[in-house]
């Protein structure tokens, strides 16, 4: 069934078109990537399916009573709200969502913090889960994603698109992490000027998207190509000055006229604009630019790291991964000597130049423009050795002499991270640091990036959570690991891929030694071999009936807690619910018991 859909949409911002003809639909069950380059208008285009913004020209068209959530790309709260106020804080009927608010908290592994904390004093990865959970309480039919993994860490990312791969509802998610569209979707929609229309549908993943893309740009170019010559041919028979007169010879000229124009804006569409992005090295480059030293760093006795050694060089391509709170950021303002660590020591080259490029971008002024934040003084930036004319330095980054104007809080997220790099080139640097520098840049920036970085002649050391962009820069890459024992070890790998075979190995292998524990702890408590005792065989015998019975008590729990009646005590709804997430443990227990003295019993034959 088709939830909603689009006929010839237009919009434009600042006289400038962002999408004009675009047509598009959503069905049920489609898990739908929208992808483009920055400032073709992706999160304008999801505001308007919101309907949090109207078109210029074109309609918008929903299947009636369509329950649509919409995950803003930074969700905001009102001041000193609960995690269960924002939750509830779209809804209709609070008393009649409660029970699936609590639900959602639960879910959302929220419960840690209690209903009762502050959003404002959560973690932006958090937060995300809040505003996760505030669409989901509406139980929509559609939701909107506009750069969901934004400030998520890796395993919340990898959470994530376990959730949405197997969520019951369509989804449609402005994201540029390759690896997040490819596990994740099953059509993309791609809203690029370059395209006829604006707008092409392809079905499959991003990888099925990338093959139709290179098809289609390359038609392009081949029909460019032909009507240039079309166009060639016309205009030397005009030249050759042929007299109007005749009916057929005006058309003639007048097609010449308009296959002009053809070419003129086909040719438009196939210019490839890339962002000109090349850091600005020293001359002086020591093979020893931070030396760290055994550095061991707590906080409140809990240790970050311990005993910790590195050496940059010119050749480092270092990333760091690991959970928010792990300790990523901390090491870099160890690295920056911005912080000192508990024990070791960290040394730097003499007159050690780094750039820096900070999470939150806070080097930017929001209230100025985007010229006097790249030039506060003249017209002149000094640039690899000469001066060159501001404005023209800021077209290698794709503004516009209308955008440079603008202050830059009305930028986009991509185009402020542009500006951010803008200003970072204009320095010489032995040493890159990069802090989420990927957040919000499109697919054509990002490779530009990558490549940059690759031919730097100097350190790279970089967190992102883009995981195809951190294969692609970094060749080492040292993971926070969290040990069962609350103990963080730094685990070190040569890629990401590498790293994602080893989580997954000590997950399963964290799991296969609990199992073990508790094997040898009941044998040990028995006193005998490892086999079925009459208790056993009695508990395997009657263990279906007891499941039987106690997924019975939770539906009479559920369908109780969905009651009119219920629905309107908080205290009571609270209460059930408790008592059901107790019984979900005990019949997931119950079911892994049941396996366990399966295997056993057949051992035993």
């Amino acid at each position: 069934m088709l939830l909603i859909n689009t006929h010839k949409l237009e919009k434009s911002f600042a006289g400038k078109v962002l999408f004009k003809n675009v047509s598009l639909g959503i069905e049920e069950g489609e898990r739908v990537g929208l992808v483009g380059p920055n400032g073709a208008g992706k999160s304008t285009l999801l505001k308007i399916l919101a309907g949090k913004m109207s078109p210029d020209s074109g309609e918008v068209t929903a299947k009636k009573g369509l329950r649509l959530g919409y995950l803003e790309q930074t969700p905001l709260f009102k001041p000193n709200e609960t995690i269960l106020e924002a939750i509830l804080s779209k809804c209709q009927d609070e008393h009649e969502s409660i029970g699936a608010a609590y639900e959602w908290i639960a879910r959302l592994e929220l419960s840690q913090f209690g209903e009762n904390f502050l959003v404002q004093d959560l973690s932006g990865g958090w937060k995300k889960r809040v505003a996760l959970a505030r669409e989901l309480v509406l139980g929509p039919e559609l939701l909107l994603l506009d750069e969901p993994t934004n400030h998520l860490d890796v395993s919340s990312i990898m959470w994530l698109e376990e959730f949405l791969s197997r969520a019951p509802f369509a989804t449609l998610t402005i994201t540029h992490d390759r690896l997040f569209l490819q596990r994740t979707v099953n059509k993309i929609f791609d809203l690029d000027p370059k395209n006829p229309n604006y707008l092409i549908s392809t079905t499959g993943g991003y990888l099925e998207f990338l093959e139709a893309k290179e098809i289609l740009l390359a038609g392009q170019e081949q029909k460019e190509l032909a009507m240039k010559n079309t166009l060639r041919r016309e205009t030397e028979w005009l030249r050759r000055g042929a007299k109007a007169r005749l009916t057929k010879q005006k058309a003639r000229i007048e097609r010449a006229g308009t296959l002009k124009e053809d070419v003129e804006e086909l040719s438009a569409k196939n210019a490839a604009r890339k962002v000109k992005i090349e850091f600005k090295e020293t001359d002086r480059n020591p093979q020893k630019l931070i030396e760290v030293d055994h550095v061991t760093k707590s906080y409140d006795g809990r240790v970050l790291f311990k005993d910790f050694s590195y050496l940059v060089t010119p050749k480092t391509r270092l990333a760091l991964l690991g959970d928010n709170g792990s300790g990523k950021s901390t090491l870099i303002r160890i690295l920056l000597q911005q912080e000192q660590p508990s024990s070791g020591r960290v040394v730097q080259a003499d007159k050690l130049k780094i750039s820096y490029f900070e999470q939150n971008r806070e080097t930017l002024k929001p209230k100025e423009s985007v010229l006097k934040n790249i030039c506060p003084d003249g017209d002149y930036v000094h640039y690899q050795g000469q001066y060159v004319f501001a404005r023209s330095y800021l077209e290698r980054f794709l503004f516009n002499r209308q955008q440079m104007d603008l202050p830059v809080e009305k930028l986009s997220g991509g185009e402020q991270s542009r500006l951010r790099i803008a200003q970072l080139m204009l320095n010489e640097a032995q040493v890159l640091v990069l802090d989420e520098p990927t957040n919000d840049l499109d697919v054509a920036t990002l490779t530009v990036l990558e490549d940059s970085l690759k031919e730097f002649n100097g350190a790279v050391i970089l967190v992102t959570h883009d995981r195809f962009f951190m294969d692609q820069v970094a060749s080492d890459i040292l993971a926070f690991h969290k040990q069962p024992d609350g103990e963080t070890t730094m685990e070190r790998f040569a890629g990401y891929m590498q790293w994602e075979e080893w989580f997954d190995e000590q997950k399963e292998l964290q799991a296969q030694e609990l199992k073990k524990e508790k094997k040898v702890e009941k044998a040990a408590a028995a006193g005998k071999p490892v086999k079925l005792s009459f208790k056993e065989k009695f508990e395997l015998e009657n263990m279906e009936t007891t499941i039987f019975d106690l997924e019975a008590k939770l539906s009479d729990l559920q369908t109780e807690a969905g009651k009119p009646e219920v629905v309107s005590q908080a205290s009571k709804v609270q209460e059930l619910y408790a008592q059901i997430s107790d019984l979900q443990a005990k019949i997931e227990a119950l079911y892994a018991r049941w396996a366990e003295l399966e295997k056993k019993s057949q051992g035993q034959g």
